[in-house]
């Protein structure tokens, strides 16, 4: 079994069995390390690392010294069969990436299932995770969530997976997300014209770092703030809070005439989209969030054809 505390006498010191360790690490503050991740990566053989360097700093600050090999998302596929005999003969080897949770958007899953397909024992070693850390300090929904990783690099391929998002209708929780500084703009107007400006999202910056910043408010507050300043830096959780249906449902002869309706107003009430949907949210007995999503979702349908 591996190394544990059942109650506060227990030592850390008993033995540490063969298998792949998948050791949390720190997602800023040195601080984030556990007492059990230390013992394991001072007891293994070897460590696997995202990047030998990056961990090579944590070890030093920790005084532990031990064999590392890098094992990261161009190599980690080639490098798995080297890792997996050593394992079948007894080894120990713990996988750790630059920060946070192995396989949560970092390598490792590819590595985990080939150990277990080969019989061997993977023991997680938790510890600090970007995405659950600001999912808690949000102040969004935590019952129920989703996480979605990184979205798409390429603006048509990113707007794509949003309006798929809207068009499966998650209505209740939160979606997480991680996103780069120099895109997290262009993410946050996709989510306006998607969801619409109302939109209730958190970004959680720099988490546990010096700098740890948590910005909440509607989709178009918080882009705005963003927008005002000189740079963006720093690594970035995105939370959205899954839109709620108000209402009653929309019926399918309604849902036809949004499109429909909205033109109509625009042309002969000179009204803008804002106002037309407020007026068709009247009509239908519905809310303006509604009509917005499923006036997004046929433009959508729309432009694919």
């Amino acid at each position: 079994m591996p190394p544990h505390l059942t109650d506060a006498s227990e030592p850390l010191t008993a033995p540490l069995a063969p298998g792949l360790y998948l050791v949390a690490t720190p997602i800023g503050n040195l601080g984030d390390i556990t007492l059990r991740a230390l013992d394991v990566l001072r007891r293994v053989d070897r460590i696997a690392c995202e990047d030998t360097r990056q961990t090579q700093k944590l070890l030093n600050h920790f005084g532990i010294s031990k064999p590392t090999e890098s094992c990261h998302e161009h190599n980690e596929r080639e490098r798995t069969a080297g890792f997996v005999e050593a394992l079948r003969a007894g080894g120990r080897i713990a996988l750790v990436t630059d920060a946070g949770m192995p396989g949560i958007s970092d390598p490792g899953t590819w590595l985990a299932a080939a150990a277990i397909e080969a019989g061997i024992s993977v023991f997680p070693i938790p510890g600090a995770n970007a995405a659950l850390s600001a999912l808690i300090a949000s102040g969004l929904p935590t019952s129920e969530f989703h996480f979605l990783g990184f979205l798409p690099e390429k603006a048509g391929a990113r707007r794509t997976r949003i309006e798929q998002l809207a068009a499966a209708g998650l209505e209740a929780g939160t979606l997480v997300f991680y996103e780069a500084p120099h895109r997290i703009l262009e993410t946050l107007a996709d989510l306006e014209a998607v969801f619409g400006p109302d939109l209730r999202i958190v970004i959680a910056r720099e988490l546990t770092k010096v700098h740890e910043e948590f910005l909440r408010g509607t989709v178009a507050d918080v882009r705005r703030e963003l927008a005002s300043r000189d740079r963006i830096r720093g690594e970035i959780t995105l939370l959205v809070q899954a839109p709620a249906e108000v209402g009653r449902p929309i019926q399918s002869k309604e849902s036809k005439n949004i499109a429909v309706r909205v033109a109509q107003l625009e042309a002969e009430a000179g009204m803008d989209e804002k106002e037309a949907l407020k007026r068709l949210a009247r009509e239908l007995g519905q809310s303006k969030s509604v009509l917005y999503r499923e006036l997004q979702r046929q433009r959508a349908r729309l432009r694919s054809r």
